[in-house]
């Protein structure tokens, strides 16, 4: 069975994530399913793309036993996330559980996202010894601003969907019996808009952005890679997959 599942029905792409028994976690595997999910010209019928996920999961992340064993491509989930930001049609992400890591960068990637109230949303690489690149940190800034930028990493707590909605970073919230008709009543006005419209609007929305990407930071992503690197980040990786505190010390 796939991990990554794609259904298009007349105007709506769906892309389902579908690796429940590791909570979605982010092989490589899921990476390139999702990066070819999300291709350069979508069908001359499609209005909109829809990202879900099957199990009681959004996306936990990063695969991190694949990480602990030095497996992955470098920059999969950067290429990844890219491809979902630059779609030429709206995605809408429809997040029925938590979304940690690179899977709440995932659901922030996407155009709207409509969450469960009972779902949770964090970035708890402060808490394993890692950090994030500029690619990462400057998407949680355009959608969170910086003081809630600032509770999403340096805390590295999860926040609930109610407080993501609060703080605007989140587009809808439902109830869990209601998420999906919430999410359908999104799905359903942008299929009816018109195609030329939802092709130019995005079209500005990416060109805005960028700009961002002129910011110099090739010396941040040089701290990341060495962050990664450290004696704190084995033991950080190490202690998550065992499920116990890790012990830091700065090296």
């Amino acid at each position: 069975m796939s991990k990554v599942l794609v259904d298009i029905d007349g105007p709506v792409r769906t892309i389902t994530m579908n690796r429940p028994e590791k909570r979605n976690a982010l092989d490589q595997e899921t990476l390139d399913g999702l990066s070819a999910a999300f291709p350069d010209q979508p069908g001359p019928g499609e209005r909109v793309a829809v990202l879900r996920a099957n199990g009681p999961s959004f996306c936990s992340g990063m695969d991190l036993s694949q990480k602990a064993a030095g497996l992955g491509k470098p920059g999969s989930i950067e290429a990844m996330l890219r491809r979902v930001e630059v779609y030429p049609l709206p995605v809408v992400a429809v997040v029925h559980g938590p979304a940690i890591a690179g899977g709440n960068e995932l659901a922030l990637h996407c155009d709207f996202v409509v969450a469960s109230t009972t779902a949770i949303f964090g970035m708890s690489l402060s808490q394993i010894g890692l950090a994030p690149t500029w690619f990462l940190a400057k998407k949680l800034m355009e959608v969170a601003g910086p003081v809630a930028t600032r509770e999403i990493l340096l805390l590295g707590d999860p926040l609930p969907a109610t407080r993501m909605h609060e703080l605007g970073i989140i587009a809808r919230i439902a109830e869990p019996d209601a998420l999906q008709d919430a999410a359908q009543k999104i799905i359903d006005r942008l299929a009816a808009n018109a195609p030329l419209s939802l092709r130019n609007m995005k079209a500005m929305l990416v060109r805005h952005m960028a700009f961002r990407d002129a910011t110099p930071h090739d010396d941040l992503n040089a701290d990341v890679a060495k962050v990664a690197a450290s004696t704190d980040a084995l033991e950080g990786v190490k202690a998550r997959l065992e499920r116990r505190q890790p012990s830091f010390r700065g090296e």
